[in-house]
Parts: structure tokens; C-alpha cells; sequence
């Protein structure tokens, strides 16, 4: 074929195998153990973390704006997935909806980007975690010699920096999630739906005890950093809202997944979306956002009240909820690598799942390691640089391809159809490319040399070793 041939040819819908006894999944996931799954991936580092940080640095109070505006887009894009889920019941998510409707290369790249932005996520919410972790043992007194306490370039006004240092306990949680993975997905999601359930009942407690110390004053100036602050924010807390995607890529080990997973992106999405308004209203209203703890701002801002002891119960809360963020996307990230080698464009070897417990524990280990050095070496603001811009081009990829596949292939078998077609996907489409627009050029500088290394490892390997390139040359 004709390099443009191998680009754009597709998996037939119709023909995606589950694949064979070394790289098969089990199907052990309820509609309620994938809704924890999609919440215990939203709700997390959006609250306890990035809305701190945001409102003290970016929108102020109207950091409930960003969160409205990264929500839209969200949910546009959740009804295109919600429809995909249910039509394609596969491992991979955007990387496999991608494949099947605009092509390899398309599918390849959006994959590629995944495997660094869901590391990434991982490394900044296990960031975000140890904050609270730090801030837990201020309440205790306790305090953490400063070469172990924080990534290079972290230290305190006035600390020497140390020649070497690393946050140490956010890399071994990034290392303890990789463990549980690997128990497999059974027993991982027990664990997972156990955590959600805490991390929602602290959340909840949050806002309820938060709304009686609330001063309406807090809310003024609702915004200091005008409108262009508002929506620099709703592209920095983007991430924070979106997690769906991620549990999409378990489709492969839903019971019913044609039925349950657009159930569960939907009802995961529009309950983390309440809640995080709450969160921001109680938040922004208790503290002046210039005295709001970027690190740890609800913890803090319960003690600032003289509720130390619900403090300290939000910062052990906050540790152990979030866990579920990291959870959810080194999940996504292994999945999404689990598809590509099964599919030929990275080499088979990582495809093998362990015999008994059916995960590939080769893969989650590699990305636990990974994740864990990015976590312990780098500041949370780089980190967070390498994440939301290949989420938002997914989102693109997703909702341009439920467009093409309605209207190319409208006889498939859907469980749920994406309302209002194309005008829901086209909003989807506009807020993500208006969103991209915000983020910062570095940014886009370790996208492209993430991209362009990804074009060396495609070219080099997957175009000749994917498995539809094999059964072409066969046929021909």
C-alpha cells in the first residue's frame, strides 16, 4: 500500500478481537464499580489540589467559572465517548475510537500522547497528595527532613537547596498504586470503590460544615484576574474534570460493557460536577483567595477557622480519596499501551497479561517506575505542563469521529446515541481547540518533541510490525 494507505487504513468495527489467552482481560466491572471508577478519577486533585492553587493564583473566586467551563466541554465530549463505549466495548479508548473511524496514524498518535499525559497525572496528583501528607504532619508536629520532602528547586524562602532531593512519598504512592494494579482488576476495584466512598462522604462533609463559614465579602472581588483569568483557569483544572476517559479504557473488563459504560460516564461525570461546584462556593467563600494554601487550601482553611481537628481529618481524607485519581489514570495509561501492543504498534512482549490474575503487570510496573520519577523530580507546576494538551486533542479525535462514524456507518447497533448530533460534538470540538489556546508554550514545546518521538517509534516500528499491515501484506 501507499504511505498514505497505511496511515489511514482502519480497524473494522465489526472484527476487533478481545485477542488470545496471553493478552485477554477479564470482565469482572459492575455499573457501580465503573461509576466509582469515573468519579474516583475526576474528583481528587480538581478539589484538594488544583482548585487551591488556581483561585489563590489565576481566577480567585471565579475559579467556579473555570470549573463550569472545563465542565461544558467535558460533558460535550462525554456524550461522543458515552456513545463509543457502548458501540465499541474494547480496551483503549480514544486510541481504539480513533483507530477504528480516522485511521492508524490518527489512533497511534492520540494513544502516544495518552501513555505521557495519564503519567503525568499521575505524577501531579501523587504531588498534590503529599502536600497533604506534609501539611498532616504539621498538624502532628512532625516534620520531614528537607531532601525528602519536596522535588529540586521546592525548598522553603530561605532554605539552601540541597544537592540532591526528591519528594519521596509521592513517588512510592505512584509505586503502590502500580502494586495494587497488578492484584488484578477485582481485587483493585474493591479497593478503588472503597476509597471513593470515603473520598465523597469527606467531600460532602466539606461542604456541609464549610457553608456555615462562609463570609459573602470572600467573594469580592469575584474577578481579580478578569474573565481571561476565569478561562486560563478552566484550561489548568481541565484535567480535573475529565476521568471517564480513563475508565473507558476498561471496557474490555466490564460484565456489560455495551450497556454500562455510557451509563457510568454520564451518571461519574454529572456527579463529580456538583460537587465540585459546592466545593469551590464553600471554599472561595470561607478564605480570601489571596490567603488560600495553593498546596493544601481546604485542610488549611478549616484550620484558619480554628477547626483544626476537621483539618486534620480533610488532610488524612484527602490522601487517602486521591489515591483513587491515581488509581483510575495509571489504569487508563496501562490499558491504552495494553491496546497498542496487542495491536502490533508496540512490541507484543508488553501485551502479555500474568496468568492467573489476567493484567499486564509488565506494562503497569514500567508506568508506576515512570510516573514515580516524574512525581519525585519535578515541581507540580512542570508536571502539570505535560498534561491537558493531548486530553483536549483526544477529545477532539473523539467527538470529529462519533460525527464521521454516524454519518458514514449509521446501521451499528447503539446503545446510547450522542443527542443533538453534530451540534454536541461540535461544542466539544470548539471549547477543547479555544482551551488549548490558554496553555502555556512550554507546553506545546514537550508536546512536540513527545510527538516527534512518537513519529520516530511509529515509522521505525509500528507501521511495519502493526498486525493490520501483516494481514494486508498476506492478502496481497
Amino acid at each position: 500500500m501507499t504511505l498514505f494507505g497505511d496511515l489511514t487504513r482502519r480497524k473494522p468495527i465489526d472484527q476487533i478481537e478481545e485477542g488470545g489467552a496471553e493478552t485477554a482481560l477479564t470482565r469482572t466491572l459492575g455499573l457501580w464499580q465503573l461509576t466509582a471508577i469515573g468519579i474516583g478519577g475526576i474528583i481528587g486533585a480538581g478539589i484538594f489540589s488544583l482548585a487551591g492553587a488556581v483561585a489563590h493564583e489565576t481566577a480567585g473566586p471565579a475559579v467556579l467559572i473555570s470549573f463550569l467551563v472545563a465542565g461544558v466541554a467535558s460533558a460535550a465530549a462525554a456524550f461522543s465517548y458515552a456513545e463509543f463505549a457502548g458501540l465499541i466495548p474494547r480496551a483503549g479508548s480514544a486510541y481504539t475510537y480513533g483507530y477504528a473511524v480516522l485511521g492508524e496514524f490518527t489512533g497511534w498518535a492520540i494513544g502516544w500522547d495518552l501513555l505521557l499525559e495519564y503519567t503525568a497525572i499521575v505524577a501531579v496528583v501523587a504531588i498534590g497528595i503529599s502536600g497533604y501528607f506534609n501539611d498532616l504532619l504539621g498538624f502532628l508536629h512532625v516534620h520531614l527532613p528537607n531532601w525528602m520532602a519536596g522535588a529540586p528547586g521546592t525548598e522553603p524562602h530561605g532554605v539552601p537547596e540541597h544537592s540532591y532531593k526528591i519528594n519521596l512519598f509521592a513517588a512510592l504512592l505512584c509505586l503502590l498504586i502500580a502494586y495494587v494494579l497488578n492484584l488484578g482488576m477485582k481485587s483493585a476495584a474493591r479497593f478503588e470503590s472503597a476509597l471513593v466512598y470515603l473520598k465523597v462522604a469527606i467531600v460532602l462533609l466539606v461542604i456541609v460544615v464549610g457553608v456555615f463559614k462562609i463570609h459573602a465579602g470572600n467573594y469580592s472581588p469575584f474577578f481579580p484576574f478578569g474573565w481571561g483569568g476565569a478561562f486560563t483557569g478552566a484550561a489548568t483544572v481541565f484535567f480535573a474534570v475529565f476521568g471517564y476517559d480513563a475508565m473507558s479504557t476498561a471496557a474490555e473488563e466490564s460484565k456489560d460493557s455495551r450497556k454500562h459504560m455510557p451509563m457510568a460516564i454520564l451518571i461519574s461525570l454529572a456527579i463529580s460536577m456538583v460537587l465540585y461546584v459546592l466545593a469551590c462556593l464553600v471554599l472561595t467563600g470561607m478564605v480570601p483567595y489571596t490567603e488560600i494554601n495553593p498546596t493544601a487550601a481546604f485542610s488549611s482553611a478549616f484550620k484558619s477557622v480554628g477547626m483544626n481537628g476537621l483539618g486534620l481529618v480533610i488532610a488524612v481524607g484527602a490522601i487517602v480519596g486521591i489515591l483513587t485519581v491515581l488509581f483510575t489514570f495509571m489504569m487508563g495509561a496501562t490499558r491504552v499501551w495494553f491496546a497498542m501492543s496487542r495491536d502490533g504498534l508496540l512490541p507484543g512482549w508488553f501485551a502479555r497479561t500474568h496468568p492467573t490474575r489476567h493484567v499486564p503487570t509488565r506494562i503497569t510496573w514500567i508506568l508506576g517506575a515512570g510516573s514515580a520519577l516524574i512525581a519525585g523530580f519535578f515541581p507540580i507546576a512542570e508536571a502539570a505542563e505535560l498534561t491537558n494538551i493531548g486530553i483536549l486533542l483526544a477529545f477532539i479525535v473523539v467527538c470529529a469521529a462519533v460525527i464521521v462514524l454516524r454519518y458514514k456507518r449509521p446501521d451499528l447497533p447503539r446503545q446510547f446515541r450522542t443527542p443533538l448530533m453534530p451540534f454536541v460534538p461540535l461544542v466539544g470540538i470548539c471549547f477543547s481547540i479555544w482551551l488549548i489556546t490558554f496553555l502555556a508554550w512550554q507546553t506545546w514545546v514537550r508536546f512536540a518533541v513527545w510527538f516527534v518521538l512518537g513519529c520516530v517509534v511509529y515509522f521505525a516500528y509500528g507501521r511495519r510490525r502493526s498486525h493490520l499491515n501483516k494481514t494486508e501484506t498476506a492478502k496481497g
